[in-house]
């Protein structure tokens, strides 16, 4: 079999990124005949497809992407099989996608949006995102490079680290578990609550309507913003660093951070929908806070990022929920029980390691993808 890996290549820190990459590495420890190439460049990508003749190209990305991922390999007589994400509404390609014999997608979430936006399911296989359990792994809370991070976060030894990594951070549920905090904090033992973002334009306005809750609600002397590019070498010690990782994310397809953090051996709080379902096992290696709201809307405005013309409204038969919010009270509950019991703390980890190791493992994944393109395309 010689596969073609189509993402953000070289790898950026990104989540799609991760997912492509860690694929790849996968395959060639295999021994798998595969290479890398960035999914947006058309010559490098005809240049493989003319003198290594791919038997399969994979493409991580969303619907959106389908151009670069599918379109392109068509022109030329070469198989794609999509490994997609979902942005909360399938909204262009779908008689593209229907036409494929095989869509990857990273959770029963994602199958189950695209099926309920019209793409056949028969032809659409669930395959994880992988992690690397090798740099992703628990730490000792006196080893010196995770000592490094909590000094230079401001935390002191008695403090309990909590810990958000996210693009923005509300969208993993960052306010939710501010609103959490503020509840126990007169109850609960000295904590910081850190929540690590990527510096953009979007990051700033959260940042300020972060600082801005956490100031109305008493706690910001407590919460600490982490706002630099950083690359994926230093994830594992940052997540290695906290005590609890507790993101109950507004809308999640897989839940990368939150399987990292289980690979780390640290307690998770998440939320009970969407991948999160897939990844986490509530009361063995997270807490999942109840769905408290759904944010519905009646219509999206699209443009040429999704294959419309510019301000295309897209107007829905029936409402679609495109957000959820995790019980406030929920998770005020779990942090209180974690933060106040280091030996479920140490439990509910060590539960999350073995999950990610036996399920998650990016080798784990390679051999599933294998096996699927074997099964599905006969192609071995």
């Amino acid at each position: 079999m010689k596969v073609l890996v189509l993402y953000d290549y070289p790898p950026s820190p990104g989540g799609l990124a991760t997912q492509g990459d860690l694929l790849y590495k996968g395959l060639l420890e295999m021994g798998i005949a595969a290479h890398a190439v960035h999914l947006e460049s058309a010559q490098e990508k005809e240049w493989y497809y003319r003198w290594f003749k791919p038997d399969v190209v994979v493409g991580v990305g969303y619907w959106g992407h389908a151009p670069h991922l599918i379109l392109h390999l068509q022109r030329y007589g070469v198989q794609p099989v999509p490994w997609l994400v979902a942005d909360g509404y399938i909204a262009n390609y779908r008689e593209l996608l229907n036409a494929l014999p095989l869509i990857l997608v990273t959770s029963n979430w994602v199958k189950e949006m695209y099926i309920r936006d019209g793409i056949n399911g028969d032809n659409i296989e669930v395959l994880p995102v992988g992690c690397n359990t090798d740099a992703f792994r628990p730490y000792e809370k006196n080893d010196e490079m995770i000592t490094a991070v909590r000094e230079a976060l401001g935390i002191s030894p008695d403090q309990l680290m909590i810990l958000t990594v996210g693009g923005d951070a509300a969208s993993k549920g960052a306010q939710e578990v501010m609103q959490a905090l503020a509840i126990i904090d007169s109850k609960a033992p000295t904590w910081k609550y850190v929540r690590k973002v990527w510096p953009q334009p979007r990051t700033q306005l959260q940042n300020l309507a972060g600082l801005q809750m956490a100031t109305h609600l008493g706690i910001e002397k407590n919460v600490a913003y982490a706002t630099n590019t950083i690359s994926r070498n230093f994830m594992p010690y940052l997540i290695g660093a906290c005590d609890i990782y507790a993101a109950p994310s507004r809308l999640e397809g897989f839940g990368m951070p939150q399987v990292e953090a289980g690979a780390c051996a640290k307690p998770v709080i998440g939320i009970k929908a969407m991948g999160m379902l897939d990844t986490l096992v509530h009361a063995e290696t997270a807490f999942l806070a109840k769905v408290a709201k759904k944010i519905v809307v009646n219509e999206v405005i699209l443009g040429d990022e999704s294959g419309f013309e510019s301000k295309h409204k897209v107007v829905f038969e029936s409402p679609r929920i495109v957000d959820y919010r995790a019980s406030v009270h929920d998770i005020a509950n779990y942090l209180m029980d974690l933060m106040t019991d280091p030996a479920l703390r140490e439990k509910m980890g060590q539960a999350g390691r073995e999950r990610v190791v036996k399920n998650f493992d990016y080798r784990v994944v390679a051999k599933r993808f294998v096996q699927i393109i074997n099964e599905k395309l006969g192609i071995a």
